[in-house]
């Protein structure tokens, strides 16, 4: 069921892997709610994905960029201005990576450029973003840039290594680049607090299975999927969200208000 709430609205959707991904979740309702868009992901994750096929559907098309990169970006956004003919009103960032998660280092025995590398991918690029947008003055008035992130940049989480501090700094981001950008363009910064999502970035950290069971019983309203979350993106890309900026909103089912829950207790 559509509302029309993109009708008109372009933008920019970073991190489409494959179906079980938020960010194609969130392209495919952009779609249904009239927006047009380009997709970019980084050339490695262009060969392994099959986002040739969400372009199809979407009837959008394809930039590869490395997030990481400032010409790579600045290519991306000129590009998409020109291809979507006008100015961007929503930007979704969507985009993580750790080294050491993927190498099984454990958090007390990190590999630095590893670690460098992942906080570019995951944090840093974050800011390349904003500041790019800004500096091309991409963005339309009321435009809203969106990033998922994490609990864990507030709680400790055992085997989310040094993501947890990436996600934490790609918050502070959202704070510090979102006030200036509210106040010189009047475009709005926010991230949402997914809870632990089966996709294949989210799978890959250690005890994934036994951990996305403990959050679904901590949840009052259960784990928020992939395609809810897609919604709740949306509802930021639209209009009603306004004034909404410089915000962590918690999208998890209630987990991170909850002390423990019944069933949890009950298993001990």
């Amino acid at each position: 069921m559509a509302f029309n709430l993109l009708k008109g609205k372009r933008g920019i959707i970073f991190g489409a892997l494959d179906e079980n991904s938020i960010a194609w979740k969130t392209a495919q309702l952009a779609h249904e709610e009239g927006a047009t868009f380009v997709l970019t992901n980084a050339p490695v994750a262009m060969r392994m994905g099959q986002i040739n096929e969400l372009a199809e559907k979407t009837g959008s098309e394809i930039i590869p960029a490395d997030a990481t990169n400032l010409d790579d970006l600045e290519n991306l956004v000129n590009k998409a201005v020109e291809i979507l003919g006008g100015k961007l009103d929503f930007v979704l960032h969507s985009i993580g990576m750790s080294v050491n998660v993927r190498k099984g280092r454990h958090y007390t025995n990190q590999n630095y450029s590893w670690t460098e590398k992942g906080w570019d991918v995951s944090a840093l690029s974050f800011h390349k973003v904003l500041q790019t947008l800004h500096k091309q003055e991409a963005m339309n008035e009321w435009g809203s840039v969106v990033a998922l992130t994490y609990m864990a940049a507030q709680r400790s989480f055992p085997d989310y290594n040094d993501m947890a501090d990436n996600k934490a700094y790609l918050e502070s981001i959202a704070r510090s680049f979102g006030y200036f950008f509210g106040k010189e363009n009047k475009v709005r910064v926010n991230t949402i607090s997914q809870s632990p999502t089966p996709t294949t970035a989210g799978s890959g950290v250690k005890g994934f299975d036994g951990f996305f069971n403990y959050a679904d019983k901590m949840s009052p309203l259960g784990n928020a999927t992939a395609q809810e979350c897609a919604e709740y993106t949306i509802t930021l890309f639209s209009d009603y969200t306004k004034k909404v900026t410089m915000q962590n909103l918690f999208h998890d089912g209630g987990f991170s208000n909850t002390g423990v829950s019944q069933e949890v207790m009950e298993n001990f």
